[in-house]
């Protein structure tokens, strides 16, 4: 058994804060503040003091994630405190964890050991009812919808081409495929339908790319939900229903303000997936961050070939969030199991294994340098973690040129010195000048955007298309949405579309089976290999270890 104590022990060992003193310190004011209890609150930007210049952005990725961890949410949130603790004025800015991996596999997104947000059951829970919104929102559209086919049908709907599904905000793999509408003419028109995981829907991803409430109705107006019977695209402003989708919506759009350990200020909000939406939290509360603090601490989501190529292509263009720097996250663990060591060997110390999957971490790095931002490479320390691993680790950063610190922030966090030296690194890559850029025009004809990403990010000898995939390539350029950028659905565990090909792979091809255009987000969702857009759960979920005690406090979340 271990000594250590669990995540959940800490935090709810930690000294919190009221919420209102960590909004005071921040440089919120009280008109601007809407406390949800003692311990989370919503901000109204639209009520906050006039801003001063836009804080920069550190950008918190990470090499290709294993079973094994790699720690990107723990090292995101300990280097802003030891940030802090060196006298620069910060906030971090997460996404919001989902149920499905909460109660399936991953666990929760909310840092751990002394480097967690506070209160983290809470977050890891229901927190402030923002997905249960987004889900409302999302099921209201397609309620709407259903019973439009079934009081007349006056936008001519075919019920066989609706591209929308409902969702729910866990794994659930029985919903994939299902049929509504059975029971008789009172019961609705039968059709083809299913269900995808809140975190997946266009709604959430519209609510993390929307500017503010207007940017929000719009981008819910534009939004696709199937073809008439002349194959004319229906959006939800032919439905004029964005109205109340925003409704439902105006509420969850304010970022939720939380607190680290430390005590720094974090705005934790929206939460799309990154391998298989665009995995960043909401520009809103990106924008508002940078509003308040000199330096905001981010992440996305998996891998740097997904998330961070997410945030430069997508986020960023859209909301003008340019990182000036991006942290790549390694463990010596994690390289041993892209170098080949089974996952229950992973405490041995192995030099040759650690060689061979370095290869990992180098593609990484290299993609991020495509963007014009520089790299400075994590290392989350481990208790197995040698000292002679490190030092190998250390010395083949500094030969391939990439400043990199170990951070001990797990078990040093909460204003330790854990992260103290990565955060002198990080602090001084935001002084050196970047020259910005995407990988990618927005006039790049779909299929070249797709192959530059493959061929670019991934290392891949190119991309084939399926028959349906071309098929939804001619309607895409047909309707105008050619200029959208590309959202790459893909494993998460490999630069390919096979989950079981670690390392830094080569002579490879990615196979788009189908292309979904999702014009209210404003990108183009391209499914490669057999990416689930609802997971299911696992033969062991992590639910089976959760409980709560007699005094109703929680019991097993990680």
């Amino acid at each position: 058994m271990s000594d250590f104590p669990t995540d959940l022990q800490i935090a709810r060992a930690a000294a919190i804060r009221p919420i209102t003193e960590i909004a005071e310190a921040a440089g919120i004011n009280a008109a601007a503040l809407e406390p949800y209890g003692r311990y989370k609150a919503k901000i109204d930007p639209a009520l906050l003091d006039a801003p001063g210049p836009a804080g920069k952005v550190v950008l918190v990725s990470a090499m290709s994630p294993t079973p094994a961890g790699e720690g990107k949410s723990t090292t995101t949130v300990g280097l802003a405190d030891s940030l802090a603790r060196a006298g620069h004025k910060v906030m971090i800015a997460l996404r919001e964890p989902s149920l499905g991996p909460i109660l399936g596999m991953k666990g929760g997104a909310t840092g751990g050991g002394y480097s967690q947000v506070l209160p983290m059951d809470e977050i890891n829970l229901h927190f402030t009812g923002d997905f249960h919104a987004v889900t409302s929102a999302n099921n209201a559209l397609m309620a709407l919808v259903d019973n439009h086919i079934y009081q007349g049908n006056e936008l001519d709907i075919d019920p066989r081409r609706m591209t929308f599904k409902r969702v729910l905000d866990m794994n659930d793999r029985a919903l994939r495929e299902v049929v509504i509408g059975l029971g008789g003419p009172a019961q609705g028109v039968p059709r083809q339908d299913g269900f995808d995981i809140t975190v997946a829907s266009e709604v959430m991803a519209v609510f993390c790319l929307a500017t503010d409430l207007a940017d929000l109705r719009d981008r819910l107006g534009r939004i696709t939900f199937g073809y008439t019977y002349a194959r004319r695209p229906v959006t939800v402003a032919d439905l004029k229903v964005q109205g109340v989708l925003t409704l439902l919506l105006k509420d969850a759009i304010r970022p939720n303000l939380v607190q680290t350990i430390a005590g720094t200020p974090a705005l934790v909000h929206g939460g799309p997936f990154a391998n298989i939406a665009h995995g960043c939290n909401s520009l809103i509360a990106t924008q508002t961050a940078r509003r308040l603090a000199d330096i905001v601490v981010t992440e996305a989501g998996f891998g740097a070939d997904l998330g961070a190529e997410k945030y430069m292509d997508i986020k960023a263009r859209t909301g003008g969030v340019a990182p000036s720097a991006v942290v790549v996250v390694a463990t010596v663990r994690a390289l041993k199991m892209q170098g080949g060591v089974a996952r229950d060997q992973l405490t041995r110390p192995d030099l040759a294994a650690l060689e061979a999957g370095v290869a990992n971490l180098r593609r990484h790095v290299r993609n991020v340098e495509k963007f014009g931002v520089p790299p400075v490479v994590a290392i989350n320390r481990f208790s197995s973690d040698t000292q002679e691993e490190l030092d190998w680790l250390l010395a083949w950063c500094a030969a391939e040129g990439v400043p990199a610190a170990v951070a001990d922030v797990w078990g040093h966090g909460g204003g330790g010195a854990g992260g103290d030296e990565l955060a002198a690194l990080v602090a001084q890559a935001l002084t050196e000048p970047t020259s910005f850029r995407h990988l990618y025009p927005l006039d790049m004809p779909v299929e070249e955007k797709i192959r530059t990403i493959a061929q670019e990010i991934y290392g891949a000898d190119g991309v084939d298309f399926s028959v349906p995939a071309l098929k939804r390539l001619a309607d895409i350029e047909r309707n105008g949405w050619g200029n959208l950028p590309i959202c790459m659905a893909k494993t998460q565990y490999s630069f390919t579309d096979d989950a079981t090909r670690l390392g830094a792979p080569k002579g490879f091809t990615i196979h788009v089976r189908d292309l979904l255009p999702k014009t209210g987000a404003g990108f183009i969702v391209a499914l490669t290999g057999a990416v689930m857009t609802m997971p299911g759960l696992p033969p062991e979920p992590a639910a089976l270890r959760m409980d709560v005690d007699d005094a109703g406090n929680p019991v097993g979340l990680a």
